[in-house]
């Protein structure tokens, strides 16, 4: 029998194009994460330059997360109408465009304006790319390709790190040169809409089957090993997969991802990506400043900070590994629990040692949950619902990521660090419970 378009695609060994559409998503990636993380320590800096009060300073996390929000829901919808590649390049632009504009900023209500308007590009960019590499990446090694894109995010996030070390801290207008350079997304764009491939699975969707088979065929000539499976000699790939055989009739839209057969999986996705959420956001967003306000100068919070985030990459590659051996649910659920007990024992150090060792072991745990959430979300649905699907779970998700910095002043003064590390535990222990909810997918292929 006649194998389709999608088994020849998980039948593929990792060839160089897989290599290279998982480097230039990440890329994309890692530029994102440099941009959010950059917040942090322009958060610090404009409490001691342009005199914000806590509260003020909340809102220039919020309001980009505001827009991360609003832009995850309509990427997705986006990408299930217009495709992966498209909105993923259109994204990088419009980020990068507003970031470099956010540097000019001449108040905090411009700031605010343009925060919002980045938080579009960055909200939209993330799921969507997620989708993209999980529907090329072979069935048994999906999931660990997707935690590999994640780590791109530590990549990211590290090179916010040292900018935020060696170039906020000079003078007044150091932040604004630390976000010219967050720029560069949008010159990256050109490179993402010319070099990365659109998604089979999307293109066979929409009717565009000649694209779709030249794409697979441009895989298969790419594998090394000999393991890749011959197209047949017709050229033509009309038989269904396994998955495709018992469908009926695609569910689309937002009403598809709440249908009998995904309702479950849904409300339970949600739940997650929303305890995560506020969490990471809510602990890491203002990690400089509570170091800050807690006695250390601004360059020994901005280089603990830097310290703590190193710890980011070795919790990307234990998920990589355990992923495929544990499988989604439990390496999921086990990040999760780690991070909790992190996020406690971060709320009870009391020096110097014990807020870096519980700092980096949140780090840990809290980004390797990370990277188990982004293979475990598109593999929750069919090709019709899947970039919408996603892009409303991140959108649901960044609701929290709006809240957590908003409430990080209110808990600060109620109960000190204490408190509020203890609240975050809290929500990593409820998006714990979300997993049970979530059915395991590993090494099955996805649904058509």
């Amino acid at each position: 029998m006649t194998q389709s378009r999608s088994q020849r695609l998980d039948a593929l060994p990792v060839t160089k194009e897989h290599r290279r559409l998982l480097v230039g998503s990440g890329a994309g990636w890692a530029l994102d994460a440099m941009d959010v993380g950059l917040i942090s320590f322009v958060m610090t800096s404009l409490t001691v330059h342009w005199g914000l009060s806590q509260g003020e300073v909340s809102w220039v996390a919020s309001v980009g997360f505001l827009g991360m929000a609003l832009g995850a829901t309509l990427g997705g919808l986006l990408a299930d109408r217009v495709g992966r590649r498209n909105v993923f390049a259109l994204t990088l632009l419009v980020y990068g465009l507003a970031t470099g504009a956010s540097a000019l900023s001449w108040s905090l209500g411009a700031l605010l304006v343009t925060r919002f308007v980045v938080g579009l590009g960055l909200g939209a960019e993330l799921p969507v790319a997620s989708t993209l590499v999980s529907e090329f990446a072979p069935a048994r090694v999906r999931g660990r390709m997707v935690v590999i894109l994640e780590a791109f995010w530590a990549v990211g996030w590290l090179a916010a790190a040292v900018i935020g070390y060696l170039v906020v801290p000079r003078g007044a207008d150091g932040w604004r040169w630390a976000l010219a350079l967050g720029a560069v997304p949008a010159v990256y764009s050109v490179v993402i809409r010319r070099a990365l491939p659109e998604s089979v699975r999307f293109l066979e969707s929409v009717g565009r089957d000649a694209e779709a088979e030249e794409t697979v065929r441009r895989f298969e000539r790419s594998a090394e090993q000999g393991r890749a499976v011959a197209p047949p000699a017709d050229g033509t790939t009309t038989a269904p997969s396994a998955t495709d055989a018992t469908a009926s009739a695609p569910v689309r839209g937002f009403a598809g991802v709440w249908s009998p057969a995904l309702r479950v999986r849904t409300a339970s996705l949600w739940v997650v990506w929303f305890g995560v959420s506020f969490a990471y956001y809510g602990a890491f967003i203002w990690l400089p400043t509570l170091l800050h306000a807690s006695g250390f100068s601004m360059v020994k919070s901005f280089e603990y900070t830097l310290i703590i985030t190193l710890a980011q990459l070795p919790g990307y590659a234990v998920a990589a590994v355990l992923i495929e051996r544990w499988g989604r649910r439990s390496t999921l659920g086990v990040f999760l629990v780690g991070s909790a007990v992190s996020a406690g024992l971060f709320a009870n150090a009391g020096s110097v040692a014990t807020v870096l060792a519980a700092g980096m072991a949140l780090s840990f745990f809290n980004l390797g949950a990370w990277g188990a959430l982004y293979a475990i979300t598109p593999e929750m649905y069919p090709t019709s619902v899947r970039g919408t699907g996603s892009g409303w779970a991140a959108g649901f998700g960044r609701i929290a990521s709006i809240i957590a910095p908003l409430t990080v002043p209110a808990l600060s003064s109620a109960g000190g660090t204490g408190l509020v590390f203890g609240v975050f535990a809290a929500a990593f222990l409820v998006a714990a419970l979300g997993v049970l909810g979530l059915p395991e997918r590993r090494g099955v292929a996805l649904e058509a």
